[in-house]
């Protein structure tokens, strides 16, 4: 059977207003039966709940699943609680991951529930999965931009020419982090988070970037990977040809989809 797209609109006490998201349903969903697992996808910068639709073979990878993939948006905004006060970390976990688990038959644990992202939208799945490891059993990047708490200046402004360049300018970055030396840019820096002890043990990670991605960017993803493996945590890390671009992202879906149903509860197809 064909995945199928729902767009549920909820309430979020944490933003203040209601808010859509794309719900996709796999061919093999089940009102009944067991629960699926679930996983939360979030776009890069400037994006949208379709944005993943529109640019990557997503919907119909999901053909032959069990997994529920929730697409919320936050347009050039963070999915952290921001320097401004809009809250959308908040209004992720507390708000959206328990609609999602009331409306749908999902298994509303976090051996079964991951989250990813491309770009801005890696770099917040891993920020999430590393302050809310209960929540999350897996993490997947994809050219995740990890130090954007600590990016002074503009780095990217030789690239400032391109029309289809979609970096946050100095004003539109420090609008979400604030100044350098922030209270947001210290609670989300990517290496406190690694650092930083919890009782629980970390999610499943799953990092990759192109080759041919911004210097800085395939920087960043080899010191995160390091520092991830420093903790002695397993990282699945990989460098492939391609660029900064949902091109890149969409040849490289079929193996972090791949990486998450071999980690989270719930995944194999009943009957096989």
């Amino acid at each position: 059977m064909r995945a199928q797209v729902l767009t549920p609109r909820w309430p979020s006490p944490a933003l203040g207003r209601d808010k859509r998201a794309n719900v996709l349903l796999p061919g093999t969903y089940e009102e009944n039966g067991p629960g699926h697992p679930v996983l939360y996808l979030l776009h890069g910068y400037g994006g949208g709940r379709n944005t993943w639709l529109e640019h990557t073979g997503l919907l119909s990878a999901l053909e032959d699943s069990r997994l529920i993939v929730v697409l919320p948006e936050s347009g050039r905004r963070w999915f952290v609680n921001d320097h401004a006060g809009l809250r959308y970390e908040d209004y992720l976990v507390q708000d959206l991951v328990p609609a999602v688990d009331e409306r749908f038959n999902t298994l509303p644990d976090g051996s079964a529930r991951a989250v990813g992202g491309f770009s801005m939208g890696g770099a917040t799945a891993l920020f999430l999965g590393l302050r809310h490891r209960d929540l999350f059993g897996a993490v997947l990047s994809h050219a995740g931009a990890f130090e954007a708490p600590r990016r002074i200046g503009d780095p990217y402004i030789a690239h400032r020419s391109d029309p289809g360049f979609l970096m946050p300018t100095v004003e539109s970055h420090e609008r979400v982090w604030g100044p350098p030396g922030s209270e947001t840019r210290c609670r989300y820096d990517p290496y406190t988070l690694i650092a930083a002890d919890s009782p629980l043990p970390p999610p499943a990670l799953y990092l990759d970037v192109g080759t041919g991605d911004y210097a800085r960017m395939v920087r960043m993803n080899r010191e995160v990977r390091d520092a991830l493996r420093h903790r002695g945590w397993q990282v699945d890390y990989h460098e492939r040809e391609g660029g900064h671009d949902w091109e890149f992202v969409n040849r490289a879906l079929p193996s972090s989809l791949e990486f998450v149903s071999t980690r989270l509860t719930g995944t194999t197809l009943i009957g096989v």
